[in-house]
């Protein structure tokens, strides 16, 4: 359940190993023009003014049906010159952890000056399953790479699809949507890829909302993303929560699902 919100929180954007740096070191820089796949789906360059949030680690504990679920934490920092780094990881405890153990590490690398992402890998062990991913993108060709390992049985497999001159991923999307104004009423349609398919993600600002958490009671914006194909379509809702000011931190996200629903609310935010 834990990665099903990690991926659904990515799929807004909404809310997941070693990264390879060869990969992105070798890829051309994605044009810094916006990049669009249909007549509303963009990824915007950051604002002037917008600050990454580097050297903090937002760490969030997981509630299912009163249960405590797992925690998740979430981490941003400078790669390179023009490059950010963002770490997600997942753990199940308590019951969930016996019901479907899960133990997820993600990064992700996209350009500082663009919000493109270029590359994302993912060690992933949930339940019997243990995979290895690599997803690169190589923009001058116009194609996602996905390579995976199965690491119970040593199948390959790799698989190639068209993208635009530029998406975010999975997990980079949960701080390209908080790079954006995030007006109340507005919405914000941007490519998202996962190794698959583009999906046109569209992020709506329902409104402000006050939410208490572990870590305190924040003022916020509530953002609901809707995917039109992916593992959201017509299974669910998804919203993030995030705080109404600058910083724009995701303090809590919410994934409604037909197995019930998981609340990740943010505990503490360590700093390094």
């Amino acid at each position: 359940m834990i990665r099903i919100l990690l991926t659904t929180a990515g799929v807004l954007l909404c809310l997941g190993g070693a990264l390879s740096l060869g990969v992105a070191a070798q890829q051309p820089r994605p044009p810094t023009s916006t990049a669009t796949i249909g007549p509303l789906a963009q990824i915007h360059p950051p604002a002037p003014d917008y600050q990454f949030p580097n050297g903090q680690i937002l760490v969030y504990e997981g509630e299912w049906r009163l249960w405590t679920a797992g925690t998740a934490k979430l981490e941003m920092e400078p790669n390179s010159p023009n490059d950010q780094r963002v770490s997600a990881s997942a753990d199940s405890s308590g019951v969930v952890a016996l019901l479907y153990p899960v133990r997820d590490r993600f990064q992700a690398i996209f350009d500082r000056r663009t919000f493109c992402s270029q590359n994302l890998t993912k060690h992933t062990e949930e339940g019997f399953h243990k995979r290895e991913t690599l997803i690169s993108f190589n923009y001058a060709r116009r194609r996602s790479i996905l390579d995976e390992t199965n690491l119970k049985n040593g199948q390959a497999k790799h698989a190639e699809n068209d993208i635009p001159g530029c998406v975010t991923d999975v997990i980079s999307g949960i701080f390209y949507v908080a790079s954006l104004p995030l007006t109340p009423n507005a919405t914000y349609t941007f490519p998202l890829n996962d190794g698959g398919q583009t999906v046109d993600v569209t992020a709506r600002v329902e409104g402000r909302e006050s939410v208490k958490t572990p870590a305190g009671t924040f003022n916020t914006v509530r953002v609901a993303p809707e995917a039109a194909s992916g593992v959201l379509k017509d299974r669910g809702k998804v919203w993030v929560w995030y705080t109404d000011d600058a910083r724009h931190i995701p303090v809590q996200m919410r994934a409604r699902m037909f197995w019930g629903t998981l609340t990740f609310r943010l505990q503490r935010i360590d700093k390094k």
